[in-house]
């Protein structure tokens, strides 16, 4: 979301408390006060996860508080798999292989928990991928189990969450 408001004290916390009221999750702020500015007002930019059905009570709260909504974006990935790794996979170009998921325009390595238990050992890494459909995501898919077997990957799929 991109919010405008008043440039005084204590506006911000105005705008966040009713995201966080709704149920929002917030992920990241961006709020840059420019000194040069003569504007009265300053834009702030909120990354969040909020379902879908909130989002207009959270628009009509954030305008009674004087909040303006200037512009509001939905998540362009919306389908995550994590997988399991086992190789040499920062001596077989970790980069190269994120870079080839990452170019395909469609979708994305989002997150990368590897260990690495000696440097002539195999490491372990969890990847998280995501992507904008389920036929993207499949050849995401695809493309990494081409890179495994090119670079001598094991990759485990899917990995669960266990609650």
């Amino acid at each position: 979301m991109k919010l405008e408001m008043k440039d005084t004290p204590g506006q911000l916390v105005t705008a966040l408390k009713p995201i966080s009221e709704a149920g929002g999750n917030i992920i990241a702020i961006v709020h840059q006060r420019d000194a040069t500015s003569t504007s009265d007002t300053i834009d702030v930019q909120v990354v969040l996860e909020l379902a879908e059905k909130r989002l207009g009570p959270l628009i009509e709260d954030l305008k009674q508080h004087g909040v303006r909504v200037q512009r509001i974006g939905k998540e362009r990935l919306i389908h995550r798999r994590d997988f399991i790794i086992i190789g040499h996979i920062v001596h077989t170009d970790l980069s190269d292989t994120v870079d080839q998921i990452d170019r395909t325009g469609f979708s994305e390595v989002s997150e990368i928990q590897m260990v690495m238990p000696g440097i002539h050992e195999p490491s372990t890494a969890r990847i998280t991928i995501k992507a904008t459909h389920a036929d993207d995501m499949q050849r995401a898919v695809e493309i990494l189990r081409r890179i495994a077997v090119h670079k001598d990957i094991l990759v485990i799929e899917p990995v669960e969450e266990v609650l």
